[in-house]
């Protein structure tokens, strides 16, 4: 029963669950509420009518502020590869490779009755042939022990007897023609232009020991250090306010630090090596280093903007895995349009070729590719899209990166001379530099070739490229045997432009260095 003594205005009385509630605050507000549950609602509505949307602060996407390794994978390989501690911004980096195994002739020579005679080698290549080394001759056919019959498909072979006042190479036929069979020793065959001689193993007379030393002089590239930097100032005001959304130094900090790895991860791809001074206040002038990216630190660039086939991704791999320098495994860091035409090969009618999605050693999900030669491990890379190099890609080989480092990384904190707040940062002195010549950069852009590189072009079709498509001293990968030209497949040959027309020569793997 309701007093008397009190209002029945129905508009005064709060009907919760089919039950009459009175209100509960002194001043005749919905301030209070007993006996009902604490929710969400029912706490926005005994606000004073301020939404739920206003009194909850929202939740922050952790992903949004962590820092995500899978967008920097340059900056992952490099912390992973073995690290080299400098005292010097500046390092003699040395891309040492497996010593060259032959020589070209550069001149024709034999074919008349002597013995030792002058091979023709070029002066880079007449100082890599010793006395007492001997030599396979790729294509000319040696004779039997008589020296009276050639013996088809068994190479001549000479022996370096010294060297001439000039430092060229005398040589003398282990196999060749004699006049008499009972003479001791043969002579030269003749030797064509452009021919081809292995480096075999020396061979001493029975109580030598002393030959001349094997001078391996490599050729040192300068890398500069580059000193990276990130600060973040809070001040004190800011830091001492409840803030609607809970923006802690953790979080920020945590945002600044994405940005600078993936500023820096653009850095260890695309900056230019450079050195200069600038002036700085109460310090003087000092240098600035930046590094050189790695895009123009590869020495082998294959040409290929158009669709990839089955021949190409194994063209790919037997360049690869077939070099001087070889690696275990290879990991492909492409663009996202690069990424798409490999993943659009067809592969149905080569059962061989196996693609599985694996967990690698650094641990990203990688497209793993089994070869006869090797496996590949194909890996997006989203800086090389924001660099306009979305058809492009780097195949690098394992455990073939060095990460040198004139300072590590270290953070910092102080406050900020004069003013009400706090410094942070983070400071790091390093640069990434390739070791071998086994890695590829596939440019799929149709960029300029670096001037230091060799540049290589996948040709698939069944007749030689025209004088319009061919490159001044391109290198062309057939995939397809070209019979009138007398080309096998899986062979690379050079195109030497020469007014109107195209001299193809057979190409080894002697890329620059």
């Amino acid at each position: 029963m309701i007093s008397q003594n009190k209002t029945t205005d129905p508009e005064s009385i709060n009907i919760v669950n089919g039950a009459p509630d009175m209100h509960s605050g002194s001043a005749g507000l919905n301030t209070q509420l007993p006996g009902q549950a604490a929710t969400v609602s029912g706490a926005a509505e005994a606000s004073g009518g301020i939404g739920s949307e206003n009194f909850i602060t929202p939740s922050i996407d952790d992903e949004l502020f962590r820092f995500n390794s899978e967008d920097t994978p340059l900056m992952n390989l490099m912390l992973k590869a073995k690290k080299v501690k400098v005292n010097s911004p500046e390092v003699d980096h040395y891309m040492i490779d497996e010593p060259r195994n032959f020589v070209v002739t550069i001149d024709e020579c034999g074919g008349s009755p002597k013995g030792k005679q002058l091979l023709p080698l070029a002066d880079e290549d007449s100082t890599i042939v010793r006395p007492y080394t001997t030599l396979l001759v790729k294509g000319v056919n040696g004779y039997d022990p008589t020296g009276s019959y050639v013996t088809p498909g068994k190479d001549l072979m000479l022996f370096v007897t010294g060297m001439d006042s000039g430092g060229n190479p005398v040589v003398r036929a282990v196999n060749g023609k004699k006049s008499n069979p009972e003479d001791e020793y043969s002579f030269l065959p003749l030797i064509p232009s452009g021919t081809k001689l292995l480096i075999l193993a020396n061979s001493l007379y029975e109580t030598q020991k002393e030959v001349d030393p094997d001078l391996i002089l490599p050729q040192p590239t300068r890398i500069y250090l580059q000193k990276r930097g990130m600060n973040q100032v809070v001040s004190d005001y800011f830091e001492s306010q409840k803030k609607r959304m809970p923006f802690s130094r953790a979080v920020i900090a945590e945002q600044a630090i994405a940005n600078f790895k993936v500023r820096g991860n653009r850095t260890l791809w695309a900056s230019r090596a450079g050195r200069f001074k600038v002036e700085v206040d109460k310090m003087g002038l000092q240098y600035v280093y930046t590094t050189e990216g790695l895009r123009w630190q590869f020495r082998r660039e294959l040409q290929e903007p158009g669709t990839w086939t089955f021949e190409k991704i194994i063209a790919l791999a037997k360049m690869f895995f077939t070099g001087e320098d070889v690696p275990k495994s290879a990991i492909l860091l492409a663009g996202k349009n690069l990424l798409e035409k490999i993943q659009k090969i067809d592969f149905s009618d080569h059962p061989e070729i196996q693609i599985t999605t694996k967990t690698n050693s650094v641990g990203w999900v990688v497209t793993n590719f089994h070869t006869v030669f090797g496996d590949i491990e194909i890996k997006r890379e989203p800086t090389l899209d924001r660099l306009g190099w979305s058809n492009s890609g780097a195949l690098i080989g394992d455990n073939r990166l060095v990460h040198y480092v004139y300072s590590s990384e270290h953070s910092f904190s102080d406050r900020v001379e004069g003013e009400e707040a706090s410094r942070t940062g983070i400071l790091i002195w390093d640069a990434v530099a390739l070791k071998g010549t086994c890695h590829i950069w596939i440019d799929g852009d149709s960029q300029e070739a670096n001037a230091d590189s060799t540049q290589i072009i996948l040709w698939d079709k069944e007749t030689l490229p025209l004088l319009a498509d061919t490159l001044p001293e391109g290198i062309y990968y057939f995939t397809r045997s070209i019979p009138s030209a007398r080309i096998k497949s899986g062979t690379m040959y050079r195109a030497i432009v020469s007014e109107d027309n195209v001299n193809w020569t057979e190409f080894t793997s002697e890329f620059k260095l």
